[in-house]
């Protein structure tokens, strides 16, 4: 069934993915599973894009299929974190970058797991993370691309929030193109390929027991 979820997803079938989805939840499946199986697919997709396989049309259709799927899976994943406040999270997608979906998917799982996140948006430039890092005096910063374009802006705006005198903040990035070996080049201190990695990172570094 999980092998029919990617398929239906990364094939842009609404509701063959709608329905799948609500058959692992009847099943029990662990919903942060789900989300897993659901980012493995828009990996996917992003490849078709960059492949020149899928256009535009498709990867809106995808951000709302998995914009659907993460409806159904939310209910399930409400309340299963701390609801004090444990640190403030500055997040965005990199400038160049308009997708949403898995951003959203990553604020929505911190905040229910004790974080504050103030959430910028999509392409969003490098000052604009320098400004809201010093208005709410965030100690992480989450940088979130979709596409290998973001790759440069990801680093460009580490590098500004360092030279904004900001070394001491940490930044951690996601998205399909990332890796060990953009982490390095881009100068962040952490990169993970789920919501519960981001979670783990950013609970880590504020001392919080995972």
């Amino acid at each position: 069934m999980t092998e029919e979820l990617f398929s239906a997803i990364s094939n842009l079938s609404k509701g063959e993915s709608l329905s799948i989805t609500d058959e692992l939840l009847q099943s029990n499946m662990n919903p942060v599973d789900i989300l897993s199986i659901a980012r493995d697919a828009m990996q996917t997709i992003g490849k078709r894009f960059e492949s020149g396989e899928y256009y535009l049309p498709e990867l809106m259709v995808s951000g709302d299929i998995l914009s659907a799927v993460a409806d159904k899976l939310k209910p399930f994943l409400e309340g299963e974190g701390d609801t004090e406040k444990i640190g403030t999270i500055v997040f965005g997608t990199v400038a160049g970058d308009i997708h949403d979906i898995a951003k959203d998917i990553v604020v929505f799982m911190l905040e229910v797991n004790g974080f504050e996140v103030i959430d910028l948006g999509v392409d969003v430039p490098a000052g604009k993370f320098v400004e809201a890092v010093q208005e709410h005096q965030a100690k992480i910063v989450g940088l979130s691309g979709f596409l290998t374009l973001a790759i440069k802006p990801m680093r460009d705006t580490i590098f500004a929030l360092k030279q904004a005198g900001f070394k001491d903040v940490k930044v951690m990035i996601g998205g399909g193109p990332v890796d060990d070996l953009v982490c390095e080049y881009t100068g962040a201190d952490a990169w993970g390929p789920t919501a519960m990695d981001a979670i783990s990172i950013a609970r880590g570094w504020v001392g919080a027991t995972v």
